[in-house]
C-alpha cells in the first residue's frame, strides 16, 4: 500500500476461525464407549457437520479435585499439545470444560492399544515386538530432551494408527521440568510397570521410563509380566529383589537389551548416562533398525490393523463398545460445592490440528 494509505480491516477466514474457534460438548456426537477408568470415559465422537472422528477423555471434575489432580491435567493438555511436534506422540485436537467434566478431544487411534494385539495374539514376534520398542524409544527420547518423565508407559497407553505406527497416550503422570540432574519422588504409576527407586521412596528421574519401557517389551516378547505376586505387596517385593526369568526361545540380543533395561540400579540402567553398554539404540537388538528412516515414518508397520472405517471401533474392547455412549452424571449437590476457579484457562484449540 502507498505510505499513509490504510489497509482494509481483515475478516478472518473459514480457515482462522476454524483454528481458533472454542469448541463445547454440543459441536460432537458421541458414537461408541472406547475405554473406562477410575476418572471418568474415552467415547469415540464425530465432529458435527464434518466427517471427523476424534476419542474425547471425559474427566469427572469432582474426581479431579478429589485426587488433587488439577495440576495433572493441565500438564496433561500441555504435553498433549506438544504430540504435534513429534511423530510417535498423540495428537490433541482441543480441550474444553462444562459445569461437571473436562474434555480431551484427541485424534481416534482406531487400531487400538497394544493391550488388546497381545490378547489377540499372545505375543508378537521379535521383528514386530522390535519395531514397537524402536517407535516408543524415539516418543521416550523426545519427551527427556523436553525435561518430562512420562510415568506412565504401558500396552494400555501405546495405541496404533491405522497404518500401524505407535503413538503415545495419556499424559496424566508426567512431571514436567526435569533438568539433567534434577530428581523428583512421587509415588506413581501402574503396579506391573513402577521401577524398584519408586517402590523404595528413592528421589528419581527419567530412569524410571527405562525401566517400564523394559517390562512392556519384555511382555511383547513373551506374553507375560517379569515379575508377579498374588497382591501389590508381594509384587512390589518381587520387583525389588528378585531376578526376571528369561525363556530359552528368546534371542541373546533380546535378552541381553532386557537384562540392562530390568537393572535394579537407575544410575546403570540401560538409557541412563551411567550404563556401560551405551545407548538404547545402539544395542545389538536394534541393529536391523534404520533410525533416522524410522523417525520419518519411513519404515514399513510390521502389522496393519484390519479396518473397515475411520469409525471403526473392532480394536477396541467389546465391554466397552456396547455400552451407550453418556456421561456419567455428577451429583448437584457437588456441582454446587465445586470451586470452579480452578480449571481456569483449561480450554484450548491447537492450531496445528485444525489444518
Amino acid at each position: 500500500p502507498l505510505p499513509g494509505a490504510r489497509s482494509a480491516p481483515q475478516t478472518p477466514s473459514q480457515e482462522d476461525r476454524v483454528k481458533f474457534r472454542k469448541y463445547t460438548l454440543t459441536d460432537f456426537h458421541l458414537l461408541k464407549v472406547l475405554g473406562k477408568g477410575s476418572f471418568g470415559k474415552v467415547l469415540l465422537a464425530e465432529l458435527k457437520g464434518s466427517r471427523r472422528h476424534y476419542a474425547v477423555k471425559c474427566l469427572k471434575k469432582d474426581v479431579v479435585l478429589e485426587d488433587d489432580d488439577v495440576e495433572c491435567t493441565l500438564i496433561e493438555r500441555r504435553v498433549l499439545a506438544m504430540g504435534t511436534q513429534h511423530p510417535f506422540l498423540c495428537n490433541l485436537f482441543c480441550t474444553f470444560q462444562s459445569q461437571s467434566h473436562l474434555f480431551f478431544v484427541m485424534e481416534f487411534l482406531n487400531g487400538g492399544d497394544l493391550m488388546f494385539h497381545i490378547q489377540q495374539s499372545g505375543r508378537f514376534d521379535q521383528d514386530r515386538a522390535r519395531f514397537y520398542a524402536a517407535e516408543i524409544v524415539c516418543a521416550l527420547k523426545f519427551l527427556h530432551k523436553k525435561g518430562i518423565v512420562y510415568r506412565d508407559l504401558k500396552l494400555d497407553n501405546v495405541l496404533l494408527d491405522r497404518k500401524g505406527h505407535v503413538k503415545i497416550a495419556d499424559f496424566g503422570m508426567c512431571k514436567c521440568g526435569l533438568g539433567d540432574t534434577d530428581k523428583t519422588s512421587t509415588f506413581c504409576g501402574t503396579p506391573d510397570y513402577i521401577a524398584p527407586e519408586i517402590i523404595r521412596g528413592l528421589h528419581y528421574n527419567q530412569s524410571v521410563d527405562w525401566w517400564s519401557f523394559g517390562i512392556l517389551t519384555y511382555e511383547m516378547l513373551i506374553g507375560q509380566s517379569p515379575f508377579n505376586g498374588t497382591d501389590e505387596d508381594e509384587l512390589f517385593w518381587s520387583v525389588c529383589n528378585e531376578e526376571a526369568y528369561y525363556p530359552r526361545f528368546l534371542s541373546r540380543e533380546a535378552k541381553s537389551m532386557l537384562v540392562l533395561l530390568l537393572d535394579k540400579n537407575p544410575e546403570k540402567r540401560l538409557g541412563m548416562a551411567g550404563c556401560s553398554a551405551g545407548d538404547v539404540c545402539d544395542q545389538p537388538f536394534f541393529r536391523p533398525i534404520n533410525w533416522e528412516k524410522l523417525e520419518k515414518k519411513e519404515v514399513e508397520p510390521p502389522f496393519k490393523p484390519k479396518l473397515k472405517s475411520t469409525a471403526d471401533v473392532s480394536n477396541f474392547d467389546s465391554d466397552f463398545t456396547m455400552e451407550k455412549p453418556v456421561l456419567t452424571p455428577v451429583d448437584p449437590q457437588i456441582l454446587a460445592s465445586m470451586d470452579q476457579e480452578q480449571f481456569k484457562g483449561f480450554s484450548y484449540t491447537n492450531p496445528a490440528m485444525t489444518d
